[in-house]
């Protein structure tokens, strides 16, 4: 059982929303249907299929958030710290408060990578990158 004084949500803005190819590794674990939610924040295209947030400042990052089950919320959070440490950018954990004013965790970019705003703060609704042949 996860301590009390943590949060037992996560916010998700990418690869592990619903429709997205992330999504079966955190289905199993959601407690909820989720809700549309906003951060603080901005996110970006990496241009490796998957986005980068920064959170904090200006802008606003689309995305839902999810009650995790409690029996499986450390399970959870290893699966996905792994999960996500393992990509380039290297994600980290962090302690969020979403527009909702749900205390959650997300997963923050880290560095390395070069990134492209996406102005409407949703990974959904990207610009589409074309290649020039």
């Amino acid at each position: 059982m996860p301590r009390s004084d943590t949060p037992t949500s996560l916010f998700v803005y990418g690869t592990l929303r619903p429709g997205d190819v992330r999504w079966p590794l955190l289905e199993r674990f959601v407690a909820d249907i989720g809700v549309d939610d906003t951060a603080d924040g901005s996110v970006f295209d990496t241009g490796l299929d998957y986005p980068a947030a920064v959170f904090g400042g200006h802008g606003s990052i689309v995305g839902r958030t999810y009650a995790l089950r409690p029996d499986l919320i450390d399970e959870a959070l290893d699966l996905l710290d792994d999960v996500e440490s393992a990509v380039d950018g290297l994600y980290r954990r962090v302690r969020i408060t979403t527009g909702g004013g749900v205390d959650a965790w997300a997963y923050a970019y880290g560095d390395g990578l070069v990134l492209t705003p996406i102005p409407s703060g949703d990974w959904f609704d990207r610009p589409v990158r074309r290649s020039v042949d």
